[in-house]
């Protein structure tokens, strides 16, 4: 009975703090939280929409997503202890003791509501604060932060994403055309399937990809009402962290939700950059038809655009200050599975120059193509990866396993007049759209039964279309 009163009193509190920004000083009920909120399912897509303060947005947020936030944590819990012999409680612990005080008033309220609204839905403490700090440091804690404790003593991040942006001469319209598959492991990627459509009280109205809890993108796709659109993939082999500055998804976050321009959005990546989720960032600013791409590193950053041209992402360094300073990334390697998808895309770009459009996005993301091996092979090389059928792992990265469950996991895909409506097409799944079945490859890879509780399909799908609601 005590907790039962103690958790409505909790509830209440932080229904009460909601309405801090608003000018009536009646508290708002629940049911009125929850009023301009939404939930929907498509091919295996869940897509809410969040609108409101911070608070708010947190709450609605983490109510509607209740059930898939508990189950994620859980899936992360079993993927850091398997990739870096480290519990949850060291995650929940150095997560918030190193990015807490660093995080705006704005995002500790929406990281706070998430909290909250979970609570709501499914009863006090199934989870608190420094979980949800945990869960949004997912791409920079244990890849970044950990192996710069250790002293390098573990591989590499592993190699997340391929992504492209053409425009001008290159684009069959002579507007951008922007692409994004995510990269991870299944057991974390099967899960990357929520669309957010978030109007904040403050900034601009977002759309886009993300992980149940995460108050950001995490694979880093999307669209704003300023006409900025904003992908990336991560810098192989990348190596460095400084504990003092701001985390990467806050950082992004901020980008997006701030920023009407190429300048601006760059200015707040990389204002106290803190070295975590090292990404060359993919952009473009609808407004004028520009494109760029920066690369981001700890000690060094570097900016290149262009209205008439392309960039191309698949987890390479491009400039050469920043591979030979911030990484340990071999640029002639055959075996490097991000040197082979960077000869793909240069091959794709130049053989559809002035062809490309959002079909040929689709077709891209769910390339086969292996330049290593100069076949149709779904495996480590391709751009459409399928790591669970390839003999070996990539290796230098925390893949480097035969038969490792990760790869391509989703696609998104968009141009300029879908983003100009705040639309883009995704699917869910392997872009080609080819299934996984997890009970198939555990029985044929036993030695990965320590995913088996979490493990689950990834059914063939299609592309559909999502837009603001």
């Amino acid at each position: 009975m005590r907790q039962k009163i103690f958790s409505a009193l909790l509830i209440s509190c932080f229904l009460v703090s909601c309405t801090s920004h608003y000018p009536k000083k009646t508290p708002l009920s629940q049911e009125q939280i929850l009023a301009k909120s939404s939930r929907t399912e498509k091919n295996g897509w869940i897509q809410i929409h969040l609108e409101g303060t911070p608070g708010v947005i947190g709450f609605q947020h983490g109510y509607l997503l209740a059930n898939e936030i508990i189950d994620l944590r859980g899936a992360m819990e079993v993927r850091n202890r398997q990739m870096t012999h480290r519990d949850w409680e060291f995650y929940r612990n150095e997560s918030y003791r190193i990015l807490w005080h660093n995080i705006p008033v704005e995002y500790r309220e929406e990281l706070t509501g998430i909290s909250a609204g979970v609570n709501a839905r499914l009863g006090e403490g199934k989870i608190d604060i420094k979980d949800v700090v945990a869960m949004n440091s997912i791409c920079e804690i244990p890849d970044y932060y950990v192996p710069w404790l250790d002293k390098q003593a573990k591989p590499s991040p592993p190699e997340h994403c391929s992504a492209f942006a053409a425009t001008g001469s290159w684009t069959k319209d002579g507007k951008i055309v922007i692409a994004h598959n995510n990269w991870s492991e299944y057991l974390i990627g099967e899960r990357w399937n929520i669309i957010m459509d978030i109007v904040p009280e403050k900034g601009n109205r977002i759309i886009m990809d993300a992980l149940p809890g995460l108050i950001h993108s995490g694979d880093d796709f999307n669209i704003n009402s300023a006409g900025v659109i904003l992908t990336e993939t991560t810098i192989s082999g990348f190596k460095g962290f400084d504990t003092t500055q701001v985390a990467e998804f806050v950082r992004a976050r901020q980008s997006i939700q701030y920023s009407s321009s190429i300048d601006q959005c760059v200015a707040l990546l990389v204002e106290r950059n803190n070295g975590g989720y090292a990404n060359a960032w993919i952009l473009g600013d609808n407004k004028t038809g520009e494109i760029a791409r920066l690369e981001l590193g700890l000690k060094n950053h570097f900016l290149e655009r262009t209205t008439d041209g392309y960039f191309t992402g698949a987890n390479f360094p491009v400039n050469e200050k920043i591979q030979k300073e911030e990484t340990s990334f071999d640029p002639t390697s055959p075996d490097q599975s991000s040197n082979m998808r960077r000869q793909r895309w240069e091959v794709l770009m130049k053989d559809n120059k002035g062809k490309i459009d959002i079909e040929s996005a689709k077709s891209f993301m769910g390339d086969h193509f292996d330049t290593r091996r100069n076949k149709v092979n779904a495996g480590r090389f391709s751009l459409c990866g399928h790591l669970d059928e390839d003999e070996a792992g990539i290796p230098g990265v925390s893949w480097d396993a035969a038969y490792f469950a990760a790869g391509a996991v989703q696609a998104k895909a968009t141009d300029s007049n879908l983003a100009s409506k705040m639309q883009f097409w995704a699917i869910m799944g392997h872009p080609c759209g080819e299934s996984f079945i997890a009970k198939k490859f555990l029985d044929a890879h036993p030695e990965y039964n320590v995913q088996k509780d979490f493990l689950r399909d990834m059914p063939g799908n299609v592309w559909t279309l999502f837009e603001k609601r």
